[in-house]
């Protein structure tokens, strides 16, 4: 085994031509013999080369609609003898099989072609074998062979041959093989996949394999100690936080980017609505408000609980003025994150050089589809991602007191915000903006008292007469399974509850509720977040 080889035979068969002259002048440069299959050959000559078709080296013409013109031992002869191994020199030697010195190939468009809604029988015709086994073959024996499977990676390859008499390094052979197993196992996922959900219909298939791309390293991870990195699933994906541009601000770092998506994930339940802010820290809310103006919403949500807000993520679900920007930026601000911004606010913004802006251009579908996923020690939980909603007309009132129109809708406003908030959840909401929330608390009381708190403080920093529990709707994301939390609740105003109900003390804490003259609604649902 040598470092450097030289480059005397390619092998050129693509999908996808792009910079294809590029390529073509360049193995020119270097007297490169050139082997070609159908439509890659007819493009070479356009551009001047003068390839030998793959019928010519196998003996075989291209058959069976082209499923059959790669899979031959002359070719694969030719990509995986060891050039130093006697044996295999001598076979190649006895069969006429000459080395293959570089393979420049890309697959058919499998997923592109699944997107497109195409049918079953035009799918199936895409997916590629005689690519896949070149590229793999080539990789193995990356000792003499270079395998270059993306356009991006011409530029290099030429260099390198200009720089080394035409030959390749170890270096970049080990490289390009890397990158040749990896897009593979992509291939092949997407493959599995597709037959797995899509042809099949399983839901939970006994092999399940996935693929990503790595979209940019992380400043850090949860700790500055940790490494991260930010990738994007191969194939369909909603639109959100990891596809937004970053106009400006520091590195992310992965509690930005967990806290960002924490924060679109609810100002998105609220994307049909009138101008909404989330604020959210360590990937709670502490404050949301929908209002008249952004620039409203924001001073509403603040309010809420202006000392967590300081060093948090705010969302919104309208475009950011210039007016909303200059009061964001009165406190220290991580990350902003809207579906777009004015000229203005960006000048906004700008002045504060370290806050990160990101722009995701629409909001992601609360009611779409799809996984969540979480490793524990050993291995990986998945499910469906929480997209329940519930309407008016699912809520069963089970107290004897109805509640108002205005009782109802800061129950659901309510509702909607405690779907995003860690368990035990409780969120006190009135007139379209939150009161108080408690989240993570081990029991729901404490959860009902630290919301409470919370509100109370911020009457206090206000210079309200009374915290705006008082009059206010509560919603707790499971059920109450004592009436303590419930009259937690009562005692801190609240005079309507919304929660799932299903307790075996359900009959217990209605009579507190009745007692209490509460209004209370149950959904049928519980959104516990771990």
């Amino acid at each position: 085994m040598t470092d450097l080889v030289p480059v005397r035979r390619a092998l050129i068969s693509l999908s996808d031509k792009t910079r294809l002259q590029e390529l073509a002048a360049g193995l020119a440069r270097h007297g490169v013999e050139i082997v070609s299959t159908g439509g890659t050959a007819a493009k070479l000559r356009e551009f001047g080369a003068s390839p030998r078709d793959i019928s010519e080296v196998t003996g075989f013409p291209e058959m069976m609609d082209g499923r059959v013109k790669t899979l031959h031992p002359k070719v694969h002869g030719g990509l995986l003898g060891v050039r130093d191994n006697p044996e295999h020199a001598a076979a190649m030697t006895e069969h006429g099989i000459a080395p293959i010195d570089l393979v420049v190939v890309n697959l058919y468009p499998f997923l592109s072609t699944v997107m497109s809604g195409a049918d079953r029988d035009t799918v199936i015709e895409n997916i590629d074998i005689g690519g896949p086994s070149m590229v793999r073959s080539a990789a193995k024996n990356h000792a003499f062979v270079a395998i270059v499977t993306d356009p991006a990676d011409y530029g290099a390859l030429l260099a390198e041959m200009d720089a080394n008499g035409g030959a390749t390094t170890m270096d970049l052979r080990r490289k390009l093989a890397a990158r040749a197993f990896a897009l593979t196992a992509e291939y092949d996922s997407t493959v599995s996949q597709w037959f797995a959900f899509a042809d099949q219909g399983e839901r939970w298939p006994e092999k399940w394999t996935f693929s990503s791309t790595r979209k940019m390293p992380l400043r850090y991870g949860e700790n500055p100690h940790q490494s991260a990195a930010l990738y994007l699933p191969v194939g369909p994906a909603a639109h959100g936080v990891a596809q937004a541009t970053q106009v400006q601000g520091k590195e992310l770092s992965y509690n930005n980017l967990n806290d960002a998506n924490a924060a679109l994930e609810l100002v998105s339940e609220f994307r049909e609505a009138e101008p909404t802010v989330v604020i959210v820290k360590h990937a709670n809310p502490c404050g949301v408000a929908s209002r008249g103006t952004l620039l409203d919403a924001w001073k509403q949500a603040l309010a809420c609980d202006s000392v967590s807000a300081f060093g948090g993520i705010v969302a919104t679900n309208h475009l950011l003025d210039a007016s909303t920007a200059e009061a964001i930026t009165d406190i220290f601000t991580e990350v902003v994150v809207a579906p777009d911004a004015d000229e203005d606010a960006k000048a906004v913004f700008a002045r504060k050089k370290n806050l990160r802006l990101l722009l995701t251009g629409s909001l992601p579908d609360p009611a779409r589809g799809g996984t969540s996923l979480a490793l524990i020690a050993g291995g990986l939980l998945v499910q469906d991602r929480d997209n329940g909603m519930i309407t008016r007309e699912q809520l069963k009132c089970v107290t004897k007191r109805q509640p108002t129109e205005q009782e109802l809708a800061d129950c659901l406003f309510a509702w909607t915000v405690a779907k995003h908030v860690k368990s035990n959840a409780i969120v006190y909401a009135k007139d379209g903006v939150t009161a108080g929330i408690g989240a993570g608390q081990m029991n729901r009381r404490d959860s009902s008292r630290i919301a409470a708190l919370r509100a109370k403080e911020a009457a206090e920093a206000n210079g309200w007469p009374e915290p705006r529990t008082v009059g206010s709707a509560v919603a707790s994301d499971a059920f109450f399974p004592f009436a303590d939390g419930l009259l937690a609740a009562a005692e801190a105003g609240a005079t309507a509850v919304i929660q799932p109900g299903g307790s075996i003390r359900d009959e217990e804490v209605i009579a507190a509720a009745d007692e209490a003259g509460l209004a209370m609604l149950f959904t049928g649902m519980r959104h516990f977040r771990h």
